[in-house]
């Protein structure tokens, strides 16, 4: 497994295992345990996900060392103040079943319930003090965001003391947001791609076809890669064994600009939802 390096120093594996709609009980377990035993070496999950004991436990049962696995968990929407992320932080922790995590984020910028008179900032900035003391006291190796776009960045940057490592948004091919990726990378926040498949999107595109058929490889391999020579790191969700593992097959070949260009320019997949207008 190849890593990327944050701006903090911090490894982290290039890609991730997403656990979003695995629920709690044998199947977030036992997918998190196959991707484990077949090779992969960092878990996402969120506290909204719901399935934070089976992923811990999964984790534990692996016979892997708890510093060689990298375990990501989000705040949620109704834990923006920093009482209440502080809180959260460590109902996730004791959920977990861990002492620390490798990665932490703020998992919606805008939440419904804050966005009279801009209140979300305030939500916020109080959110990223809770987990800057959490980073501080160890508790977290890391700290980012989610469904950020550069509007909220700018607010945050406003009264953070310490920028996001990381920004987990939804980057898939006919998606690369890439106004938002080049202000990211300006700022040295690594960009995390959920749903790099177009959440299922991808798989009737004819042009991805011919691009996974010209290589060898399959929709998701070719989407994958493409994650991952942007730059980004791909967090693909699956719960059958054949696919948790062929995900991993990503590492020995390389997209022509030519491949590349027909995959940024796809049409019908997935786009990434405006966090300033979601129900949530």
């Amino acid at each position: 497994m190849e890593d990327y390096t944050l701006s903090n120093g911090l490894k982290i594996p290039k890609i991730g295992f997403g656990t979003w709609q695995i629920p709690e009980g044998d199947e977030a377990y036992n997918s998190v345990a196959y991707a484990l035993e077949v090779g992969y070496r960092h878990v996402d999950t969120a506290q909204i996900y719901g399935n934070e004991v089976s992923v811990g436990r999964a984790i534990a049962d692996s016979g892997l060392s708890r510093e060689d696995i990298f375990l990501t968990t989000k705040v949620w929407n109704d834990k923006h103040s920093y009482d209440l992320a502080k809180e959260s932080i460590d109902e996730s922790l004791k959920k977990l079943g861990t002492d620390y995590l490798d990665l932490l984020l703020i998992h919606w910028p805008n939440p419904k319930a804050l966005r009279e008179n801009d209140a979300w900032k305030a939500g916020n900035a109080g959110a990223w003090k809770a987990m800057e003391e959490a980073y501080k006291e160890g508790k977290v190796k890391a700290i980012g965001v989610s469904n950020f776009m550069i509007h909220h960045l700018e607010a945050l940057f406003e009264t953070a003391e310490i920028k996001p490592h990381v920004n987990q948004v939804l980057l898939a091919p006919g998606c690369p947001q890439e106004e938002l990726t080049a202000f990211c990378k300006e700022h040295d926040i690594l960009l995390e791609a959920y749903s790099p498949l177009g959440t299922g999107s991808i798989f009737s595109n004819e042009t991805a076809k011919e691009v996974a058929e010209a290589n060898n490889k399959s929709v998701a391999q070719v989407a994958l890669r493409w994650s991952l020579q942007k730059g980004f790191l791909p967090l693909p969700k699956s719960v059958t064994p054949k696919n948790i593992k062929a995900n991993l097959d990503i590492f020995d070949f390389t997209l022509s600009d030519e491949d590349m260009a027909k995959l940024d320019s796809l049409q019908g997949v997935k786009a990434q939802e405006d966090p300033d207008k979601v129900g949530w």
